[in-house]
């Protein structure tokens, strides 16, 4: 006859329970989890160390700029853009888009219109950069300056600057003798007030007068 009674601690076999293999696996993942999730604390260490390299890594730069030559200390991968309005004051050159597709940024480099942010400051050394606080000659406006304003080439102002260097840009280049001509070489310049027809009409009026720049 069977004895169905159930077993003593003593008839049980040796080893562990069936499930201390599971509970066993779940506390050693979790244990890794957590360091895995543990403040780096070595890592953070090496970070400071490593930013405070980074500002001991300042280079210095001279910049002529509107035709006074200026000295700054700067990382080799700063922009033009954030040297000219960080380092040397001058915030007439706008960050807008900071991806080379608006405009506002554009100065002058050897004649020659520029993104400034995309372009590094340490590429421009050697070279004539002209920002729109350059244009005007002590209270006598640039041309164009004036002609925005007795057009109303500009509404909240912010892309202006760009507009204006990339204007200026186009008379010296030849490519302002028609309306389609403006419209065409001014593309790359965005005004978010639609203030375009104004800008065509003082661009075209400055070319007009025989004024090159």
């Amino acid at each position: 006859m069977m004895d169905n009674s159930t077993p003593d601690s003593a008839a049980l076999p040796d080893g562990p329970a069936p499930n201390d293999g599971r509970r066993s696996f779940i506390k050693q993942a979790t244990g890794l989890l957590g360091l895995a999730l543990a403040p780096p604390l070595v890592s953070q260490a090496e970070r400071l160390t490593a930013m405070s390299k980074k500002v001991e890594g300042v280079s210095e730069m001279r910049l002529k700029v509107n035709g006074t030559l200026r000295t700054i200390k700067a990382e080799p991968r700063v922009t033009l853009l954030d040297a000219l309005r960080e380092n040397l004051d001058l915030t007439g050159s706008k960050k807008g888009c900071d991806h080379g597709q608006c405009g506002a940024c554009t100065v002058l480099v050897d004649g020659r219109r520029v993104n400034s942010c995309l372009t590094l400051a340490v590429m421009a050394q050697g070279k004539e950069i002209t920002t729109v606080e350059g244009l005007a000659k002590g209270e006598e406006l640039h041309p164009l300056q004036q002609a925005f304003i007795d057009h109303d080439g500009f509404q909240c102002g912010y892309c202006t600057p760009g507009q204006l260097m990339s204007g200026v840009a186009c008379l010296k280049e030849g490519h302002a003798k028609t309306d389609g001509d403006v419209r065409e070489w001014m593309s790359g310049n965005l005004c978010r007030c639609g203030a375009y027809p104004n800008i065509v009409a003082a661009i075209r009026e400055v070319e007009k007068s025989g004024f090159k720049g």
